[in-house]
């Protein structure tokens, strides 16, 4: 029987049938599945909550509260997902929220839109692979090898790109952090030798170069808020060097403290380690123009040496042959 169906449909749809058979009835059975494995039960609670919220729902008048429970919906709509979309291991979440905070992604459910994109771009690449072997298989005979590889290649390319994404802006973002950090600090030694206090100095930075440096500017910002809310400056400074971290940033947090602890002059400390984040700056500038002439040096023997060999040897090989020759 299975012998007679596989014929047939290589009969119909070429040596390629089978294998896309095979791929169109796995989507069916993700597409299957999927409803059972986002049906998540209502908790009590969350009844107990939507019961609450339907009773003063009539009773609200000011549309910023409509806005915020329409906003709460959409929420918890979103929350049907998590158990699908989100690591269920405490540690894995802890280190995917903080990776995605690295990267500047704040938002509450970063890491599901995360996970999202993963799948559906890995379907979506898998669907383009398989249609793309059937294109060429239709104009030249392909092994299984070839196959397999056009098919589930662009698949894990879907599904490896939003990783490649997060990690690529999570460079970028604490390459312009670690590029505006001793002009920030030199700035903050300014304002604090000026008078102000080191949460003012800290607000006062954020304002200031959020144009050149809009990255370390928002970190300096939600300090200067978390601060102005009650919460503990120490806690809000180790806070900034984990979301962030760069070792510059937590050795500052790590000076700040220990000057707040034994009552050392804060200036003083800021002064001592913009200058060494400006000559740190400069050792890098140095490393990587000492760096730069390693790298021409490739470039330099592929498209320098073989002109100069043929215009400095060209005239006496043909002058050689042109001799033995006549």
């Amino acid at each position: 029987m299975f012998s007679s169906i596989n014929d047939l449909i290589v009969a119909k749809m070429g040596d390629l049938g089978p294998l896309l058979v095979l791929g169109g009835l796995g989507l069916l059975l993700i597409l299957v599945t999927l409803p059972f494995l986002l049906k998540k039960e209502p908790e009590p609670f969350d009844k107990l909550k939507q019961q609450a919220r339907g009773m003063e729902r009539g009773k609200a008048r000011d549309p910023r509260d409509a806005d915020l429970r329409r906003s709460s919906d959409r929420n918890d709509k979103l929350n049907r997902f998590a158990h699908f979309l989100e690591p269920q291991d405490k540690e894995q979440m802890s280190a995917a929220r903080l990776k995605m905070l690295r990267a500047g992604y704040r938002g509450k459910n970063s890491v599901r839109m995360f996970h999202a994109m993963q799948f559906l771009l890995g379907i979506g690449f898998l669907v383009l692979g398989m249609a793309y072997t059937f294109a060429v298989s239709r104009s030249q005979e392909l092994d299984m090898q070839a196959m397999a590889m056009s098919t589930l290649m662009p698949a894990a390319a879907g599904y490896y790109l939003p990783v490649y994404w997060v990690q690529r802006r999570l460079q970028t973002r604490q390459q312009l952090i670690t590029d505006g950090f001793p002009d920030a600090l030199d700035m903050m030694l300014v304002c604090v030798e000026a008078g102000q206090s080191l949460d003012q100095s800290i607000a006062r930075v954020a304002r200031e170069i959020a144009p050149a440096y809009p990255d370390l500017a928002e970190e300096f910002d939600i300090v200067s808020q978390e601060v102005r809310a009650g919460k503990e400056r120490v806690t809000v400074l180790r806070d900034m060097a984990e979301r962030v971290g760069l070792p510059d940033i937590t050795s500052f947090v790590t000076t700040m403290i220990q000057s707040a602890t034994f009552g050392t002059s804060i200036a003083e400390a800021l002064r001592v380690y913009s200058a060494e984040m400006r000559d740190k700056r400069v050792m890098r500038a140095e490393e990587k123009a000492n760096t730069l002439p390693t790298k021409l040096t490739l470039g330099t023997m592929l498209f320098t040496v073989p002109p100069l060999m043929v215009i400095l040897i060209g005239p006496s090989i043909h002058g050689v042959m042109k001799a033995f020759g006549g």
